[in-house]
C-alpha cells in the first residue's frame, strides 16, 4: 500500500472545520425543504381560512360587476380600489407572515445549527465572476444539479398531470355550475394540487438531504497536514503549553506558600503526586497534611520544598494513601500513624545529622491505593530518598 502523503484530502473534516464552514455559510441545507414547508403551510391556510378569502373575494367580484345608474354617476375608482384591497389584503397579509415565519424555521432548524448565517451576506467575487460561474455550470457539481433538476420536474410535471387529468371532466362542467361552484372548485382543486406539490417535495427533500451531507462531508474533507495545523493550533505550540503550565504552577504555588512555610517534611510519589506535614503536639494529637496535590500542584509543592531546604521524601504508596485519606488542614488517618512517625522519626534524625536506614512501609491492606485511587492491596514497594 502507498504511503499517504500529507497533502491527500482523505480525512473526515473535524467539529471545528464544521463549525467554521457553518459560520462561512457552506450549510447542510435543502432548499426544497423549506419550498415543500411553504407549499403545506400555504395549502393548510387555503383549507382552513378559505371560508373567510372566498367570502371577499366573492364580494369583491359581485360588487365589481354590479352597475346602476348612481354607480355611473358617482364612479370612484379609487375609493373602490381602496375597498377591494381591505377586504382582500388581512388574509394575504396573514399567509405571507405564515410563509415567512416556516421558511425561517426550515432554514434555522437542526441544518441551520439555529442561527442566521450572516457570511451568506457578505459579497464574494466568485459570485459574479464569469468563469467561476461556467465552472459550476460544466463542472461535476453542475452536472449533479442538471440531473436533480431533471429528476425534480419529471416528479413535479407528472404530479400536476395527474392531478389535472383527473379533473377534466369536472372542469369541462363549471358552465352549468356557476360563478360560486367555479370558484368552490378552483379553491378546492388548487389546495389539494398544492398538498401533492409539498407531498412531491418532500420526498425531493428526503433524497436530497444524504446527498447534500455527502458532498458537503467530501468538500471540507482534511488532509494529514491540515488536521495536524489544527491540532497544534488547538493545543498551541510547545512554548505556549510550557508557558501556561508554569502558569497554573505559579498560581499553585501562590495558594499553598503559606502552608508550605509551616511544613516540616514533604511525601511524594515521587512525580504525580506530593503530601506536605507538620506535626505540633500542642495544636493536634497526629501529624496534619498541610497541603497535598497531583500533577502542576504536586510540582509547586516540591519546587517550594526545595526553597524552603524542607526534605522531600519518596515514599510512593504513603504518599497516595494520604492523597485519597486525608483532606488540608486535617489530621492523617489513625491507620497510617505508624508510618508517618517512622517516616517523621527519619526527618528528625536527618536535622540532627544522624544516618538512619530508610524505613521500610508496612501500609494496612486498606491503605493501599494506585495512581487513581482504586484499592490496591498487592501493592509493595521499598521507598528511596531521592538524590
Amino acid at each position: 500500500m502507498a504511503e499517504e502523503t500529507s497533502g491527500e484530502k482523505t480525512f473526515a473534516p473535524t467539529e471545528k472545520r464544521l463549525k467554521d464552514a457553518s459560520k462561512n455559510g457552506d450549510l447542510l441545507r435543502s432548499k426544497d425543504l423549506g419550498v415543500a414547508a411553504t407549499m403545506l403551510i400555504g395549502a393548510a391556510f387555503l383549507q382552513l381560512a378559505g371560508p373567510w378569502m372566498f367570502e371577499g373575494m366573492a364580494e369583491t367580484m359581485r360588487s365589481g360587476m354590479h352597475w346602476d345608474r348612481a354607480a355611473l354617476d358617482s364612479f370612484e375608482p379609487g375609493r373602490i380600489g381602496l375597498r377591494i384591497t381591505m377586504r382582500l389584503a388581512p388574509p394575504v397579509l396573514l399567509l405571507g407572515m405564515l410563509v415567512i415565519a416556516f421558511t425561517i424555521i426550515t432554514q434555522l432548524g437542526p441544518a441551520g445549527n439555529g442561527r442566521f448565517q450572516f457570511g451568506n451576506l457578505a459579497p464574494k467575487g466568485s459570485r459574479i465572476n464569469p468563469m467561476s460561474g461556467l465552472a459550476r455550470m460544466f463542472g461535476p457539481n453542475g452536472w449533479i444539479e442538471v440531473a436533480k433538476g431533471t429528476l425534480k420536474v419529471l416528479l413535479l410535471g407528472t404530479i400536476a398531470y395527474s392531478w389535472g387529468s383527473s379533473r377534466v371532466d369536472q372542469m369541462l362542467q363549471l358552465n352549468a355550475v356557476g360563478l360560486s361552484g367555479q370558484l368552490q372548485f378552483a379553491w378546492g382543486a388548487l389546495t389539494n394540487l398544492f398538498y401533492q406539490l409539498a407531498g412531491g417535495l418532500v420526498v425531493i427533500a428526503l433524497i436530497d438531504f444524504p446527498v447534500q451531507w455527502v458532498r458537503r462531508m467530501r468538500r471540507l474533507r482534511m488532509s494529514l497536514q491540515e488536521v495536524k495545523d489544527e491540532n497544534k493550533e488547538q493545543e498551541g505550540s510547545p512554548e505556549a503549553r510550557g508557558h501556561r503550565r508554569q502558569r497554573q504552577r505559579q498560581i499553585a504555588m501562590g495558594a499553598i506558600a503559606g502552608a508550605m512555610k509551616k511544613a516540616q517534611f514533604v511525601v511524594t510519589n515521587p512525580t504525580h503526586f506530593a503530601v506536605a506535614l507538620a506535626w505540633d503536639p500542642q495544636i493536634a494529637m497526629a501529624p496534619v497534611v498541610l497541603a497535598k496535590g497531583r500533577g502542576e500542584k504536586a510540582l509547586a509543592i516540591r519546587e517550594l520544598a526545595a526553597e524552603y531546604d524542607l526534605p522531600c521524601l519518596s515514599f510512593p504508596g504513603l504518599a497516595r494513601a494520604l492523597y485519597y485519606t486525608t483532606r488540608e488542614r486535617q489530621m492523617i488517618r489513625e491507620e497510617l500513624y505508624g508510618a508517618v512517625a517512622g517516616v517523621l522519626a527519619f526527618v528528625m534524625a536527618l536535622k540532627r545529622g544522624e544516618a538512619r536506614p530508610v524505613p521500610i512501609m508496612d501500609l494496612p491492606v486498606e491503605m493501599r491505593f494506585d495512581g487513581d485511587g482504586r484499592p490496591d492491596p498487592e501493592d509493595q514497594y521499598r521507598p528511596e530518598i531521592p538524590a
